[in-house]
């Protein structure tokens, strides 16, 4: 689990092709404040992967196929930067919100407006998709955090002030590039929920120990 709060800028620099996906290796400084452990998750644009091997310098993960389809780590190309957050521990600030890594599709960034230090910047998102972003909820956008500001049919926006784009890639991405989009954790299971109409939930909940 992640909070989506950015810790590193790292770089992509090596990529190497799998049997079932692909191996790509990392430059990072995040484990001179804390060793890799492996196996351990960590974000790379939002989508979280498994530390497979690190040295001083870098870490390397490997992506299924099923990420790379879904993720822009299929295109990702080696010097690009990369948005890296290691998960969170028991006891560490919640400063964005509960983000799982799990990447739901891509959304296009299609317009860019200067705020005086801020910028508005408004995606479209996938229809199947934009039903579960709400105004003044959280997603996730390359595993940034952010909070809605507007929603309509096809787009929502957001604000991003002057640290975020110093820190992350947000503030510089082309107009009609993509990037990781994941829901809000609670939206995906309130969905699912509604798709069982017929079902006592109370007795249900009742049943299994929960109330």
């Amino acid at each position: 689990m992640f909070t989506g709060l950015v810790q590193e800028l790292g770089k992509l620099i090596d990529k190497r092709p799998l049997s079932a996906g692909a191996r790509l290796r990392v430059q990072s400084t995040l484990c001179n404040e804390r060793p890799y452990v492996l196996g351990e998750s960590i974000a790379l644009d939002g989508a979280c992967l498994s530390v497979v091997a690190w040295d001083g310098g870098s870490f390397e993960v490997d992506a299924s196929i099923e990420t790379l389809n879904r993720t822009t780590l299929r295109d990702a190309r080696i010097g690009e930067s990369v948005h890296l957050e290691r998960a969170a521990r028991f006891g560490d600030p919640i400063g964005g919100h509960l983000v799982s890594g799990h990447v739901d599709g891509l959304t296009e960034l299609v317009r860019r407006d200067r705020l005086g230090e801020a910028q508005r910047l408004t995606f479209r998102a996938p229809n199947s998709l934009i039903p579960f972003i709400a105004e003044k909820g959280s997603v996730s956008v390359a595993g940034v955090s952010l909070t809605v500001n507007e929603v309509d049919d096809s787009t929502f926006g957001v604000v991003i002030i002057p640290i975020t784009q110093a820190h992350t890639k947000l503030g510089t991405i082309a107009v009609g590039g993509r990037l990781n989009l994941e829901i809000d954790l609670i939206a995906r299971y309130v969905a699912r929920l509604h798709q069982f109409p017929k079902t006592d939930w109370p007795t249900l909940l009742k049943q299994n120990g929960y109330l």
